[in-house]
């Protein structure tokens, strides 16, 4: 099933039992999740699990208990791991039994096609597939949820916005939230200003030639070859180095990376590995040491002492963060 039909069975009024959610659209297996959950009333009886927590014999007890006062219960799993096709068929058939229970699955893998056959109609369950948002379709959604946040913000902009993220309509939504804050209407001087563009592959390089410990010689080159200005490299050194810090702490705590978990979008497989190696390689003290240095080397740049020696501050920061990286 699309969106479009599923779209079509919400308006009905019919609700599916058991309901699995995936595709390549972080957004919409979010807003359809919470569409879904507040549907069935099950919020407050609802047990999550998150990727590594899925437990087969907790998710069993959540959905085999009966409540004497008709409480709803609801499981719901996110994982990038299929679940074993006869635990799955069992959830599927637990919540299908009981006219009070619900099982809500947001597969964020790739190999899908063998779950599907598990939520068929008979047991009262539908699976739904999501792609990506095109420039259209994703203006107007970012129009209704700026104009639910109070923002004054053209389509113009907001297509600008989409195109500077790479279509990635969940990062630009949150992006709408943070340029939320901003007093007056946000147009595309505001949005070059305060969000980092993931489009430039330039930028990229420059980055990952820093963090992988290339020769300062060959940094600076890379940084010449932007053609950006001082402020907006190190807007882009000061983002790169705060998703690294994340990636660090996900992967200690977790044991392994998680894109989506970590910035709320899902990176190419490629990046997400390359992110990881990357953060786990830098010692958390020096995380503190190089976000120290970026902010106190801002200051800098900003001072009016500093009118026509940004570019010298700009690489006085980069030879210090060097320095610490080695």
């Amino acid at each position: 099933m699309y969106k479009r039909e599923f779209d079509q069975l919400l308006a009905s009024g019919t609700l599916p039992k058991s309901l699995m959610l995936y595709g390549d659209n972080d957004y919409y297996l979010d807003a359809y999740a919470e569409t879904f959950i507040d549907k069935t009333g099950a919020r407050e009886g609802m047990l999550r699990l998150y990727y590594d927590e899925y437990d087969y014999q907790a998710a069993k007890n959540h959905l085999g208990q009966s409540s004497l006062f008709g409480d709803m219960n609801l499981l719901m799993v996110r994982s990038d791991k299929k679940i074993p096709k006869k635990e799955l068929t069992h959830l599927i058939g637990l919540a299908a039994k009981n006219d009070n229970n619900f099982f809500l699955y947001l597969y964020t893998g790739s190999d899908f096609k063998t779950l599907t056959p598990a939520f068929s109609k008979k047991m009262a369950a539908e699976h739904v597939r999501f792609f990506p948002a095109n420039l259209k379709e994703g203006a107007g959604i970012l129009q209704e949820k700026a104009r639910r946040l109070g923002l004054q913000i053209d389509r113009y902009a907001l297509e600008h916005l989409l195109m500077a993220l790479n279509l990635n309509l969940a990062l630009a939504a949150n992006e709408l939230e943070k340029l939320a804050v901003l007093q007056g209407p946000v147009g595309t001087k505001e949005i070059d200003e305060h969000v980092f563009s993931l489009a430039p592959m330039a930028m990229d390089d420059f980055l990952l030639s820093l963090f992988s410990r290339r020769p300062i010689p060959e940094v600076v080159t890379k940084m010449h070859q932007l053609g950006e200005d001082e402020y907006a490299v190190l807007r882009a050194i000061e983002y790169f180095t705060t998703q690294l810090f994340l990636f660090h702490a996900y992967i200690k705590l977790h044991g392994a990376p998680d894109s989506a978990a970590i910035l709320g979008y899902r990176l190419p497989r490629q990046l997400e590995q390359q992110r990881a190696q990357l953060a786990i390689r830098i010692p958390l003290p020096l995380f503190e040491k190089i976000l120290d240095t970026l902010a106190e080397g801002e200051l800098a740049m900003k001072a009016p002492a500093a009118s026509g020696q940004k570019e010298t501050l700009l690489l006085a920061i980069l030879i210090k963060i060097k320095s610490y990286l080695g």
